[in-house]
């Protein structure tokens, strides 16, 4: 089994990425997906996630304003997050893994692959990735997101440049549809 690295940073198209390998019969492991799971009603991450920022959680999951509120701008307070969250998510992932072991190849849609690592247990790591100008738009047409906010988000990921540098394979989804369709058939007819 080829196991596909697929990350990219907000606004990139990386869930339409990840959806046309899903069409094309690829499985598709999402990470972010994961993590609502677990932090949604009766999720496995709520005790701890509670007993590590008090008020941040309620009957029917997180509070995400709350929890940002909590972690957003201080390392250590997201480095601990960060420990109730992967460790759960890296056990879903295994499973996943084990489970369509007999396929020809697998996607792991994972926002940190380069930044925690996860990019080395992959064979091939894709990045999605845009123009500025597309990004901002995109982003900024999502409910509730502000300039600032989005800035913000940019400064805490990984600089798309370094992520293209680090891939080994680039889907530009800033040029249309077509384009990103025909790069990701390509990549599933190679395998």
């Amino acid at each position: 089994m080829k196991i596909i690295g697929l990350t990219g940073s907000i606004g990139m198209g990386k869930s339409t990425v990840a959806a046309m390998f899903r069409k094309l019969g690829v499985p598709v492991f999402d990470a972010d997906a994961e993590v609502r799971r677990v932090q949604g009603p009766g999720g496995r991450a709520l005790a701890a996630i509670e007993a590590a920022f008090p008020g941040t959680t309620h009957e029917a999951g997180l509070h995400r304003e709350r929890l940002g509120a909590a972690v957003f701008g201080d390392h250590l307070a997201l480095r601990r997050l960060e420990g109730i969250l992967h460790p759960l998510v890296a056990e879903v992932q295994s499973s996943f893994l084990g489970a369509h072991r007999l396929k020809q190849a697998v996607v792991l849609d994972v926002p940190l692959l380069f930044e925690k690592g996860g990019w080395q247990r992959c064979h091939l790591t894709v990045v999605v990735s845009a123009p500025l100008r597309v990004q901002r738009a995109r982003v900024l047409a999502r409910p509730g997101m502000t300039r600032a906010r989005f800035e913000a988000i940019l400064k805490a990921q990984m600089p798309d440049a370094e992520k293209r540098r680090r891939a080994d394979v680039v889907i530009e989804t800033g040029r249309g549809r077509r384009l990103t369709w025909d790069a990701v058939r390509r990549i599933v007819r190679e395998l």
